[in-house]
């Protein structure tokens, strides 16, 4: 099979960091190819470098054969070679239709275009992809794994040769990633590569005929799917075994610390109960729209419920707003990190800071610089957040990073009761396991942890006992020590 894409000793450098050292790297024509590396490891970069948003300092470019001098996305484009972010980049005011119809549209360039060729533009698309959206709808209103859908469905207007997708399943439900495996195999069958790239692995061994691992700007190198595994990838991406043992909780006496009791809000869960010990990991799994990120949301009052009651330390709660959680001993690591957790163009000083306020004044209730930066510099080097110092804006970090900070802002609190929605999304595999580790430190201290994550292997490896929600309650209740984690996927899919 011959290589549509080559790059051939790639060099790119920002601001005297090298981003890329001589990176080699190819995509064969009609292959999956995935591309793995932890948060900083240049994957970013080759993907700018490939589709014409950044220039390379040095090397060679190669697409068929022949040398690219000058790329730019449109030439890109033109080529064959399409780039679906994260972030999507659609339109969520526009339709469907005027979503995947936009770039060849824009291509035309005739200032008036008729309403049934963007429809026609859209169904052809879309029966190239094999899939059926209502071409009216409103693509904000869409769940996430149709938006990607429309994505596709614009990358297939032009003659499409290598499709880019960039953590393509981090917010989409199993059967949504499902659904995407398929449509990459409908793509590959029809003669098209994807170059696939995605923290997670599984989905990795699943569809890779090829896996390229990156570290430190440096390939690492190539292997055949058939030549690999989950150990043989995670050696490749962080130059040493990541070992995954199960959380364990000493059989004691335990204190309890929350006690929840028919917690309800209206289109969103009924009829909550569980309880929550000193020390203990307890895990919620369910589908997405389940009703976990509401439940966590009432927890620390920023959605309160309508009924029910909660106690904490044998004391019954009003939760209404965020200060009665934070007051009852609460904290909360919310789901999106950057539009819920982070205030980005601050310092890691001060992210980490907001929450613990009260630490940092002094008897006349100033702030106490010395005291601020003192607790500042502990949690930066308890939790091992890679950075020069605390002024550095905190956008400037990686996901794992980032994460670390918001962590380390909650722990700050000394919470008893810490709600932990989704802590590792967008996260390497290495900053994975350092993160599970804090977590069972913190807990091992005396912290209640609810962990709520759309890994079921996380939250199977991670907890002692896992709740299972479906449409709003709680299924059943599972001790995860003593059931696979195949098991609890099963229950969390078909209940």
């Amino acid at each position: 099979m011959s290589n549509f894409l080559q790059l051939r000793n790639i060099y790119k450098s920002f601001v005297g960091v090298r981003a890329l050292k001589g990176v080699d790297f190819s995509v064969r024509a009609g292959e999956v190819h995935c591309l793995v590396g932890e948060n900083g490891s240049g994957k970013s970069t080759l993907i700018k470098i490939i589709s014409g948003v950044q220039p390379a300092d040095s090397g060679e470019l190669l697409i068929d054969g022949v040398g690219i001098t000058h790329a730019t996305p449109n030439e890109m484009i033109h080529r064959g070679i399409q780039v679906i972010y994260q972030d999507l980049s659609l339109l969520p005011n526009l339709s469907v239709a005027e979503n995947i119809a936009i770039s060849q549209i824009a291509m035309i360039g005739r200032k008036l275009i008729r309403w049934s060729e963007i429809r026609a533009i859209a169904r052809a698309a879309m029966a190239r992809v094999k899939i059926d959206i209502d071409l009216d709808k409103i693509v904000g209103d869409l769940p996430v794994g149709l938006q990607q859908m429309v994505a596709i469905c614009r990358a297939f207007t032009s003659d499409l040769k290598l499709l880019v997708l960039d953590e393509p399943t981090s917010s989409l439900t199993k059967a949504e990633i499902d659904n995407l495996l398929k449509v990459v195999r409908d793509m590959q069958a029809n003669g098209i590569a994807v170059l696939f790239i995605s923290h997670k692995l599984n989905e990795v061994l699943a569809i890779a005929d090829r896996v390229t691992g990156l570290r430190d700007g440096c390939t690492v190198g190539t292997v055949p799917r058939a030549e690999t595994n989950l150990e043989k990838l995670t050696e490749m991406i962080t130059g040493k075994a990541v070992v995954h043992t199960r959380f364990h909780l000493p059989a004691q006496p335990r204190k309890k610390l929350l006690e929840v009791r028919n917690l309800s809000k209206k289109h969103n869960f009924a009829d909550i109960s569980f309880d929550l010990y000193e020390g203990e990991i307890l895990g919620i799994a369910g589908l997405i729209g389940a009703g976990r990120t509401e439940l966590a949301l009432a927890l620390f009052g920023i959605s309160p419920a309508d009924s029910g009651t909660i106690t904490v330390d044998g004391q019954e709660r009003r939760i209404g707003s965020v200060q009665d959680a934070v007051e009852a001993g609460f904290a909360y690591v919310p789901e999106n990190r950057l539009t819920q957790g982070l205030v980005l163009k601050r310092s890691v000083g001060d992210n980490i800071a907001m929450a613990m306020i009260d630490k940092c004044a002094n008897a006349w209730g100033m702030i106490d610089r010395g005291r601020r930066t003192g607790l500042i510099d502990t949690w930066v080097r308890s939790l091992a957040i890679k950075v020069a110092n605390a002024d550095v804006a905190v956008q400037t970090l990686s996901g794992g990073n980032q994460q670390r900070v918001v962590i380390g802002k909650w722990l700050a609190t000394e919470p008893k009761v810490l709600i932990l929605d989704g802590p590792t999304v967008g996260v390497d595999i290495a900053a994975k396991s350092s993160i599970h580790q804090i977590v069972r430190d913190y807990a091992a201290r005396g912290t209640g942890v609810i962990l709520i994550s759309d890994e079921v292997p996380e939250v199977a490896i991670n907890s002692n006992r896992v709740l299972i929600m479906r449409n709003g309650r709680l299924r059943s209740e599972v001790n995860a020590e003593a059931v696979g984690t195949d098991e609890i996927q099963r229950m969390v899919e078909i209940g």
